[in-house]
């Protein structure tokens, strides 16, 4: 796995007693066979969890213990430990695997397959065994766990279809269909803890679909500035990333052509700003304190950090071949 270290941005950080924990940013990368796992204290790649051939979706345990990543060449679950990053179970899936997330109590992971006719298989995770796999209308790109850990949302690029699964029975509560394909999906909680408003990236649209989630319906559809420019979307999805900051004030939205992030206040979605990346921006993730946002660079193999409160690039971090989906998480 090559990798090009004169990439990296030498830029010190200072960070406060929150990184003296040991929080982690997993960067899984999509043509290799290992998951980087950055120390946002250094901006360094710590540690790697090694001979997982095509990595895909990470996500993790409540309690820190243990990361769940999706492995495309062998579509198996792996659990891994996030102090060694050895490798703890794997689970045999349905079909090749795409995205992931886990349950709110932890007792289960939901992993969207990506072959048709379409499902979401439920993992146990103390067992790691497939327990069900729900039947969804379309291969399924990405599966999210809402905010109040009450829904299982799955997206399907293919039959462009936004399907909500109740997390307790398993039973599909809701769907919606798009006129394009259903890419990746932020969500923003309402005052009271559930979720108000989805906000869903679609093929071919460089921005992104606000929807209702009370309603169903679609309230806006916001198109990113065509400036900056000069970079090429991959893959039908000009825009592909978008996360709501964890103090719930901004929402940040990748763009390939833009080679870089917007960035959007909550609730106006009013245009705040926009921060350089590396080629083909990805995927992103924050850390918990709400400082900095790591955005995956899936056509640079580099991991950008950038400061929320200044929204400025501080450090560029090389990785493996092609990192697209990240995570983080507070280890123990």
């Amino acid at each position: 796995m090559k990798r090009n270290f004169s990439l990296a941005l030498a830029f010190p950080l200072i960070m406060g007693p929150l990184f003296a924990s040991s929080i982690r940013v997993y960067q899984t990368n999509s043509a290799g066979d290992a998951v980087d796992i950055i120390d946002p204290a250094t901006n360094q790649v710590v540690l790697q969890v090694t001979g997982i051939e095509v990595p895909h979706g990470v996500a993790f345990a409540p309690d820190g213990t243990r990361a769940y990543i999706t492995c495309e060449a062998e579509s198996t679950l792996w659990a891994t430990d996030t102090k060694t990053g050895k490798l703890i179970a794997k689970a045999k899936l349905s079909g090749h695997p795409n995205n992931l997330s886990i349950s709110k109590d932890g007792r289960y992971a939901f992993v969207g397959i990506a072959v048709a006719p379409g499902a979401v298989d439920v993992i146990d995770t103390a067992s790691m065994k497939l327990v069900k796999s729900v039947p969804v209308k379309g291969a399924v790109h990405n599966v999210y766990t809402t905010p109040d850990g009450k829904f299982a949302v799955a997206g399907s690029v293919a039959n462009r279809m936004f399907t909500v699964i109740d997390a307790q029975t398993w039973q599909i509560a809701w769907e919606k269909q798009f006129d394009l394909g259903v890419r990746p999906i932020a969500f923003e909680k309402a005052a009271d803890g559930s979720t108000s408003r989805a906000f869903v990236q679609l093929s071919g649209f460089n921005g992104f679909a606000v929807l209702d989630f009370k309603t169903h319906e679609e309230t806006a559809r916001i198109q990113l500035p065509d400036q900056p420019s000069g970079g090429k979307p991959e893959g039908g999805a000009p825009s592909h990333g978008i996360g709501v900051a964890p103090d719930g004030k901004t929402l940040w939205v990748n763009s390939s052509p833009s080679i870089g992030v917007f960035v959007y206040s909550l609730p106006g979605l009013k245009l705040l700003g926009h921060v350089k990346t590396g080629k083909v921006p990805d995927w992103i993730t924050f850390t918990p304190d709400g400082k900095l946002v790591y955005v995956a660079n899936s056509g640079a193999n580099s991991v950008s950090a950038i400061d929320i409160a200044s929204r400025k690039e501080v450090a560029r971090i090389p990785v493996g071949e092609v990192p697209k989906r990240n995570g983080t998480v507070i280890a123990p």
